[in-house]
Parts: structure tokens; sequence; C-alpha cells
């Protein structure tokens, strides 16, 4: 099948997406970002004290090009380069700023020839897991093992013309915050508990950042699958 549903969670009811909006720093730069879960995205369309609404939409995928993160041929550094291109990113330490020039000199992938990417969604917690990884703080199991943690699940990202054409608007769910805040902070708040867990074990056979570029690891090593 090549429609797909999609939610989006916004302060916001969007009935027509419009290329060109939203922040040049999210994950994967500017797009309409959505995910297949009703209540994820109710989740992310809550802050503190502000209700959202998830909009639903159907995307017809037929005929667009997509690049999804998750393919055998791409591996987790694909994805923390992409961050490094596009988030914000605090550089505090002369190996930090080697490890993001490292990725992104031989991981970044160039998104113009696609209409929309399909992969992880960076949440504060999140990125704080990736920023250790390329601090070499945590070996890249460890950071595997992190991205796993609070089931955030994959987001849904449009990015051309052609894919802004194929979806449509076909309704919407009230979120509350007081509900859909409190899951979003206890999901972020299990994550970053287990990843302190994770940090009191030290892993000695593990692939580190700095290894990475002692070692001139490239997208084909075996060991980054």
């Amino acid at each position: 099948m090549s429609k797909i549903i999609l939610y989006h969670g916004s302060a916001d009811i969007i009935q027509i997406p419009m290329l060109g909006k939203g922040k040049a720093y999210n994950d994967y730069g500017k797009g309409f970002y959505c995910t297949e879960h009703l209540e994820l995205a109710k989740e992310w369309a809550c802050t503190e004290n502000t209700d959202g609404y998830a909009n639903k939409y159907e995307i017809d995928t037929a005929g667009l090009s997509i690049l999804n993160l998750s393919a055998d041929e791409y591996t987790i550094l694909h994805w923390l380069a992409l961050l490094m291109e596009y988030r914000k990113f605090r550089i505090s330490t002369p190996l930090m700023k080697r490890g993001a020039d490292w990725l992104k000199t031989h991981f970044l992938l160039d998104l113009t020839p696609y209409d929309a990417v399909i992969g992880y969604r960076a949440d504060d917690s999140y990125f704080s897991f990736a920023r250790a990884f390329v601090n070499n703080e945590i070996s890249l199991t460890q950071l595997s093992y992190a991205m796993r943690l609070g089931k955030l699940g994959e987001q849904f990202v449009l990015k051309s013309a052609a894919a802004f054409e194929q979806i449509h608007f076909i309704s919407y769910e009230a979120a509350d915050n007081t509900e859909y805040y409190a899951r979003r902070k206890a999901r972020d708040d299990e994550a970053r508990a287990a990843f302190r867990r994770e940090l009191e074990r030290e892993d000695l056979e593990g692939l580190y950042m700095r290894d990475i570029i002692r070692e001139e690891v490239r997208p084909d090593d075996p060991r980054l699958r």
C-alpha cells in the first residue's frame, strides 16, 4: 500500500501543511515532521501548560523518493551526521569538534534528492546521548542502546514540494497537556535514568569516537552494523 496515515503534533490545527515552514535547526532541517503513532503526536503537541492537537493526514508515497535511515545501507552514524549538520550543537572540547567534522565529512547524506526522510527523532534526552558519543563518553554500542530507550520510534519528514502535494488533511484530535505532557516527561525521565545506569557500565571492547577518527572508520566498516 502506498497510502499511509501520518500524525503531526502541534499547538495548532494545520489543515494545509506548507513547504518552507518550520525551524531550520530541526533534526533534518526544514520540513513537516510527522509520526505514524497518534499517541506520540499528542505528546509532541503539548508543552507544560499548553494543550495541543494531533493532526491526522493521509499521504500517497507512490512516486516519492524517500530516504529511510533504518535501511541496511545506513548506520546510526549517518543519522548522527545529520544531527551535527542541522541541530544546534555546542562544541565543548577539541575531540568533539574533530568528531563532528569526521562524521559530517564521511557520513553526511545529501537530503536534496529526497522528497521525505524516515529516521529517529532526537528529543532533548536523545540529543544528549548523541552528544555524549561524539565527546567519547560512551561507545557506539551504548549509543545504539540509548536510542532504543523511551521507544520514541521514527518520524516521517516531508521535505519537497512533491511530498506536500501528496498529503491531505483528514481530521484532528485534541491533546490535554495535563495528560500528554506528563507522559512525554515520564518517557524522557525514564530514558535518562536508564542511560545513567548504562553509563555505570564501562564498555571496554566498544568502538568510541576517538577510535573512529584514529582508525579512519568508513560507512562500510562491519563494526558499525
